[in-house]
Order: C-alpha cells, then sequence, then structure tokens
C-alpha cells in the first residue's frame, strides 16, 4: 500500500512539473492556454495517474500553436 502511495505521489510531482513547464513552454511561444490544469477527475481513481487538460481555445490560439509546433517524423496525414 506504500508502495503504492508512493508511485501515486510521484505521479502527482510528474503532472504538475510537466504542466509548469508547457505553460512556460508555450508562454516563450506567446501562447496562454487559460485552462490548462490537472484533470481532477482524473484524481478519483484509487491509485491517482493525473491527466493534463489542455482545455478550449480559440481559433487564433489554435493556430498560433500549430505553427509554434514543430513539424516531426511522426506527422499525420496532411
Amino acid at each position: 500500500m506504500a508502495e503504492s502511495k508512493a508511485h501515486s505521489t510521484l505521479c502527482v510531482e510528474e503532472a504538475e512539473e510537466t504542466m509548469k513547464e508547457l505553460r512556460a513552454a508555450l508562454a516563450r511561444a506567446g501562447i496562454i492556454l487559460p485552462s490548462l490544469r490537472i484533470d481532477p477527475t482524473s484524481w478519483a481513481r484509487e491509485a491517482p495517474c493525473p491527466l493534463i487538460e489542455l482545455g478550449g481555445c480559440s481559433v487564433d490560439t489554435a493556430a498560433r500553436l500549430a505553427v509554434a509546433l514543430p513539424r516531426g517524423e511522426g506527422e499525420g496525414p496532411k
């Protein structure tokens, strides 16, 4: 049980740190996602595994995201 709690704590800390890093990276690109947060419903499990919720954004913000994201090898269909 203690091992599960330690794992859950690490998952939550990782999610919080990743969200902060994403928020900072978006800010450097001039993009703000006001709804960016850790999804509270993903904490409801016995062993939480948080999800980061990006939330909704305007068409302008979505267009800026598309420009800011690099085109990579894993690019989907055009």
